[in-house]
């Protein structure tokens, strides 16, 4: 993304952070400089975040807890009172649905009042107790594990743990998937209970379980502590920091500071960035908990590293739309041109980098913090629920021509479902911060606020985003303090401010307009903002262009997401990028670009098409650049849209959802990464594999496709489909090239026929073989050898 307003403000803030001294003896707590109102104190009026927070309500209300507790009572020892959900909770990881759900049911209720989130909640909780008193030592869980063949509760992880018996890799510890992130959701979820529905149950449930975890980590090594921390646990250092805050008992504060990941945090803390490669948002939870952890011990590491960490991820790793990641992992910095794909933004991540930024806005009150907060938590979450049935996108795809696809309610319970009914159960919680001397705006969202201290009562009042009036009132004014700051954003220049139908000077203070007052019932104060369009291009790519309207992220309408698209991608050919672009009279945020190929193009704000293919990035052309170079992009733009339309299933080994869901399996396999992407590399030598389950279609003739690293040559390995020999591949044609390179194996007819699942196999015969994409294809027309 390049460095507009917002991120050169971003810069300057991460510089500030670089400066700090080098580690030192825990210095006092880290005093805070603003905090926000609770959410309880928050009213949200009519406008898209009111309408997403109901949908959100409909979709918890109609969702079965009892469903969601299966596993719970099963792995207890206790009937069952429901059958499980399908998707993620009918496997490995589930319970972490529940965590969110807890969570989310305390959010509305401390949002909206709603009496039945309570009841939930508060039901929730007792079940829980219920099946940590059948455990009889603290635990509580919905994990479960493959033994011997048959499905275990999860539980017995923790115990081969507690023996000493550690096996941790990034997605998988002791042959379970994720338990401790899973562990991290239904702890967290315990804690909202407790602080929002006032549930001192839910504190004595998480006292317990944080016994049997320390019980069953403390004794355990440091080589082994980092082992287990290989594998995604969620935030499990910030849950365990907050246990303490409100327990006081140091074990749980020990155990949060060895929760530690050394390899993901000490390069942070030392202002490096290693994330190329790495899964994104197992990481930005465990930067989280250490910014927990610097607010209660003072470590100035601690803080370097998460305002790095922020600066890092929002200025470089960073779409238009606030989101980050490609296929849920991290490429290089300022890398975004080449990743443009359907699989980019998991909610997930933008979901944790919004709380991270909560808590260095706390530390530092800044507008910075929150312009890029609003372009999140604007053009990214509001688009990853859709209002009309509140189903949640797990990717929102950067791609042209792409659409975003939606969850169901009962057979998904992807990770972005849980953290989605978390995000718009809240959506009141960043608009008010106070601090002694002043009352900050940071949000355009209408709402009400009661300020139960002083007597007060504000309310905001604006149509944004689609226009840039806001006007606040002060309904009762009470005690509110003098000062009144209403955020800057970076993206409106010549903001006019009037107190009372009177224009006033702006006086400008940290990215905000302050105004100083006493403050008497009915007093008004107005911020008009303009809201120019503005184009960002990407770090690695000037010609590859984005639109902004004012806050508003905009994408060519490309029609219904029903409609397959059989056309080009779009492309722009004007001389400057926003001379491309002109406004529709009467509608705001909407844009016609006459000069676009192969036709003219509609824009419109992208958060709100749900159930569009969109383009948000273009590629932009002079006139004679596109003479020049337009056969060669529609041919590259027409040989990819071929392999899409052929490919059957696509399988990208090394990162955790694909696995899952083909069925990955290997004796000896480790992830690596090269040119950005992950990996699986079955181990050098003889008899090491990796095997995974791919679609088929058994009335076609079908090829497999298998995209290698140019540079990794001289190999020796066997390619099997449903255990027999599709190929020999050597790797010892052509010159090594720091590229990918792409290998077709033709599937012998009689393999597939009545077949739709083929279960795929690397075999090694005496070198490592390395896999970084895999597909079934419906095979071209023609015959094609095969690759001995």
């Amino acid at each position: 993304m390049s460095l507009d307003n917002w991120s050169r403000r971003a810069v300057l803030l991460g510089g500030a952070a670089l400066s700090l001294g080098a580690p030192s003896a825990f210095a006092a707590p880290v005093a805070l400089r603003a905090e926000p109102f609770p959410l309880s104190a928050v009213r949200l009026k009519p406008s898209p975040w009111a309408d997403a927070v109901a949908a959100n309500r409909r979709y918890l209300l109609a969702l079965e807890p009892d469903r969601l507790l299966h596993n719970f009572r099963a792995g207890a020892g206790l009937a069952p009172k429901a059958p499980a959900y399908g998707g993620w909770e009918a496997r490995g990881i589930a319970g972490h649905s529940l965590g969110h759900y807890l969570s989310a049911l305390s959010l509305m209720h401390a949002q909206t009042g709603d009496a039945e989130c309570k009841t939930r909640a508060a039901y929730i909780v007792g079940e829980l107790a219920a099946c940590q008193a059948a455990h009889g030592d603290g635990y509580v869980g919905g994990t479960t594990v493959e033994r011997d063949g048959k499905i275990v509760d999860g539980k017995v992880i923790y115990e081969e743990i507690r023996r000493g018996d550690v096996r941790g890799t990034p997605f998988d510890l002791n042959g379970g998937w994720v338990p401790l992130y899973t562990w991290h959701k239904v702890h967290q979820g315990l804690l909202e209970a407790h602080a929002l529905c006032g549930d001192a149950r839910a504190l004595q449930v998480a006292v317990g379980l944080s016994d049997y975890l320390v019980g069953v980590l403390s004794p355990r090594s440091d080589a082994e502590i980092q082992e287990i921390l290989a594998c995604e646990h969620g935030g499990l250092n910030e849950v365990f920091a907050e246990t303490w805050r409100r327990t006081g008992k140091p074990a749980y504060l020990q155990l949060a500071q060895r929760l530690h990941h050394d390899a993901v945090l000490n390069p942070l803390e030392q202002g490096r960035d290693e994330l190329k490669g790495k899964h994104a948002n197992t990481q930005i939870p465990k930067v989280i908990g250490l910014a927990a952890l610097h607010e209660i011990t003072g470590e100035p590491r601690y803080g370097r590293a998460a305002r790095f960490f922020w600066t890092e991820v929002t200025s470089k790793h960073s779409y238009v739309i606030g989101g980050n990641s490609e296929r849920e992992h991290f490429g290089a910095p300022g890398e975004l041109a080449s990743r443009l794909t359907d699989r980019t933004c998991e909610a997930c991540n933008t979901y944790n980098m919004m709380k991270l930024t909560r808590r260095l806005y706390a530390w530092e009150p800044n507008a910075a913090w929150f312009d890029w907060y609003e372009r999140a938590h604007l053009n990214h979450i509001l688009a990853h629920q859709r209002p009309s049935d509140g189903m949640f996108a797990y990717m929102t795809p950067m791609r042209a021509g792409s659409a975003r696809v939606f969850s169901t309610p009962d057979d998904s319970f992807w990770c972005c479902v849980g953290s989605g009914m978390e995000s718009h159960a809240k959506h009141g919680e960043s608009v008010w911060w106070r601090n002694r001397e002043t009352l900050f705006v940071n949000l355009f969202i209408p709402s009400t606020l009661d300020w139960a201290e002083t007597g007060a009562r504000w309310s905001l009042d604006t149509d944004y985003p689609a226009s840039g009036r806001i006007t606040l009132t002060a309904q009762r004014a009470g005690r509110t303090p003098s000062e009144l700051a209403l955020r800057l954003p970076a993206w409106s220049p010549n903001p006019r401010l009037t107190v009372n139908g009177r224009s006033v000077p702006v006086q400008g203070r940290d990215g905000y307009a302050v105004v100083r007052r006493t403050w008497r019932d009915g007093d008004t104060v107005t911020l008009d903002l303009q809201m120019p369009l503005r184009a960002e291009t990407t770090p690695d790519d000037p010609n590859i262009t984005a639109f902004l309207s004012g806050p508003v992220v905009l994408a060519a309408d490309l029609g219904s997401a029903e409609t397959p698209l059989d056309q080009p991608s779009p492309a722009l050919v004007a001389a400057g990028a926003l001379a491309a672009l002109q406004p529709v009279a009467g509608q705001p945020h909407v844009f016609r670009a006459a000069d676009a190929r192969p036709g003219p193009l509609t824009f419109r704000p992208f958060f709100s098409q749900w159930d569009r293919r969109t383009a948000v990035y273009l590629p932009r052309f002079t006139e004679a650049r596109w003479r020049a170079e337009a056969a060669a992009f529609t041919a590259e733009q027409a040989k990819a849209r071929a392999i899409e339309a052929r490919t059957v299933d696509v399988m990208h080994p090394g990162e955790m959802q694909p696995e899952r869901d083909h069925e990955f399996r290997a004796n000896h396999a480790d992830v690596t990464t090269n040119g950005g992407r992950s990996a699986r590399q079955a181990w050098w030598g003889q008899g090491n594999w990796m095997e995974w389950t791919m679609a088929a279609r058994p009335d076609q003739p079908m090829e497999l496709q298998v995209l290698y690293w140019g540079e990794e040559r001289d190999k020796n390995f066997d390619i099997l489909v449903d255990g027999r020999k599709l190929a020999t591949e050597r790797r010892a044609d052509g010159a090594p090239e720091p590229a990918f390179v792409v290998r077709t194996y033709p599937i012998p007819r009689e393999w597939t026929q009545g077949r739709d699942r083929l279960r795929v196999r690397f075999e090694t015969r005496g070198s490592d073989a390395t896999v970084y994409e895999c597909r079934t294809l419906v095979a071209e027309a023609g015959p094609k050898p095969t690759r001995t």
